[in-house]
């Protein structure tokens, strides 16, 4: 894959405020005149994810959805199920419960992806 098209990707996600899925990345950048193709934007988002650009998280439904990373540091998501309102947030004591966690049963080398879901303030108010 070029390097443009997995740019064209990230230009995408980075005008984004919250996660969207392949297909609408796909719909966006056809709308928008690229010749990109579905495989494509599934290969340039594995390349993105693996090289930490892009957070991926899984919906209720199990769908993958994506979002340019505001922070390179190791970090876990507070996502709203009404809009899609998502912040990064630290995790000391999920990072302390993970280490344990592992050495209790003999692991090494943990990771770990933690997504908290809920109502923004915003969302809640206006369901009142």
């Amino acid at each position: 894959m070029t390097t443009a098209r997995r740019d064209a990707v990230r230009e995408m996600l980075a005008g984004c405020d919250g996660f969207r899925s392949a297909q609408d990345i796909y719909a966006d950048l056809r709308a928008d005149g690229s010749k990109i193709g579905l495989t494509t934007v599934y290969r340039a988002l594995q390349a993105l994810s693996d090289s930490g650009e892009v957070d991926v998280l899984r919906t209720d439904e199990g769908e993958a959805v994506y979002r340019a990373c505001r922070t390179e540091e190791h970090h876990h998501h507070l996502v709203c199920r009404d809009c899609g309102r998502t912040v990064e947030v630290e995790g000391p004591a999920v990072e302390r419960w993970a280490e344990a966690i592992g050495a209790e049963h003999g692991f090494v080398n943990i990771t770990h992806t933690v997504e908290v879901f809920g109502t923004c303030a915003d969302c809640a108010t206006r369901s009142v």
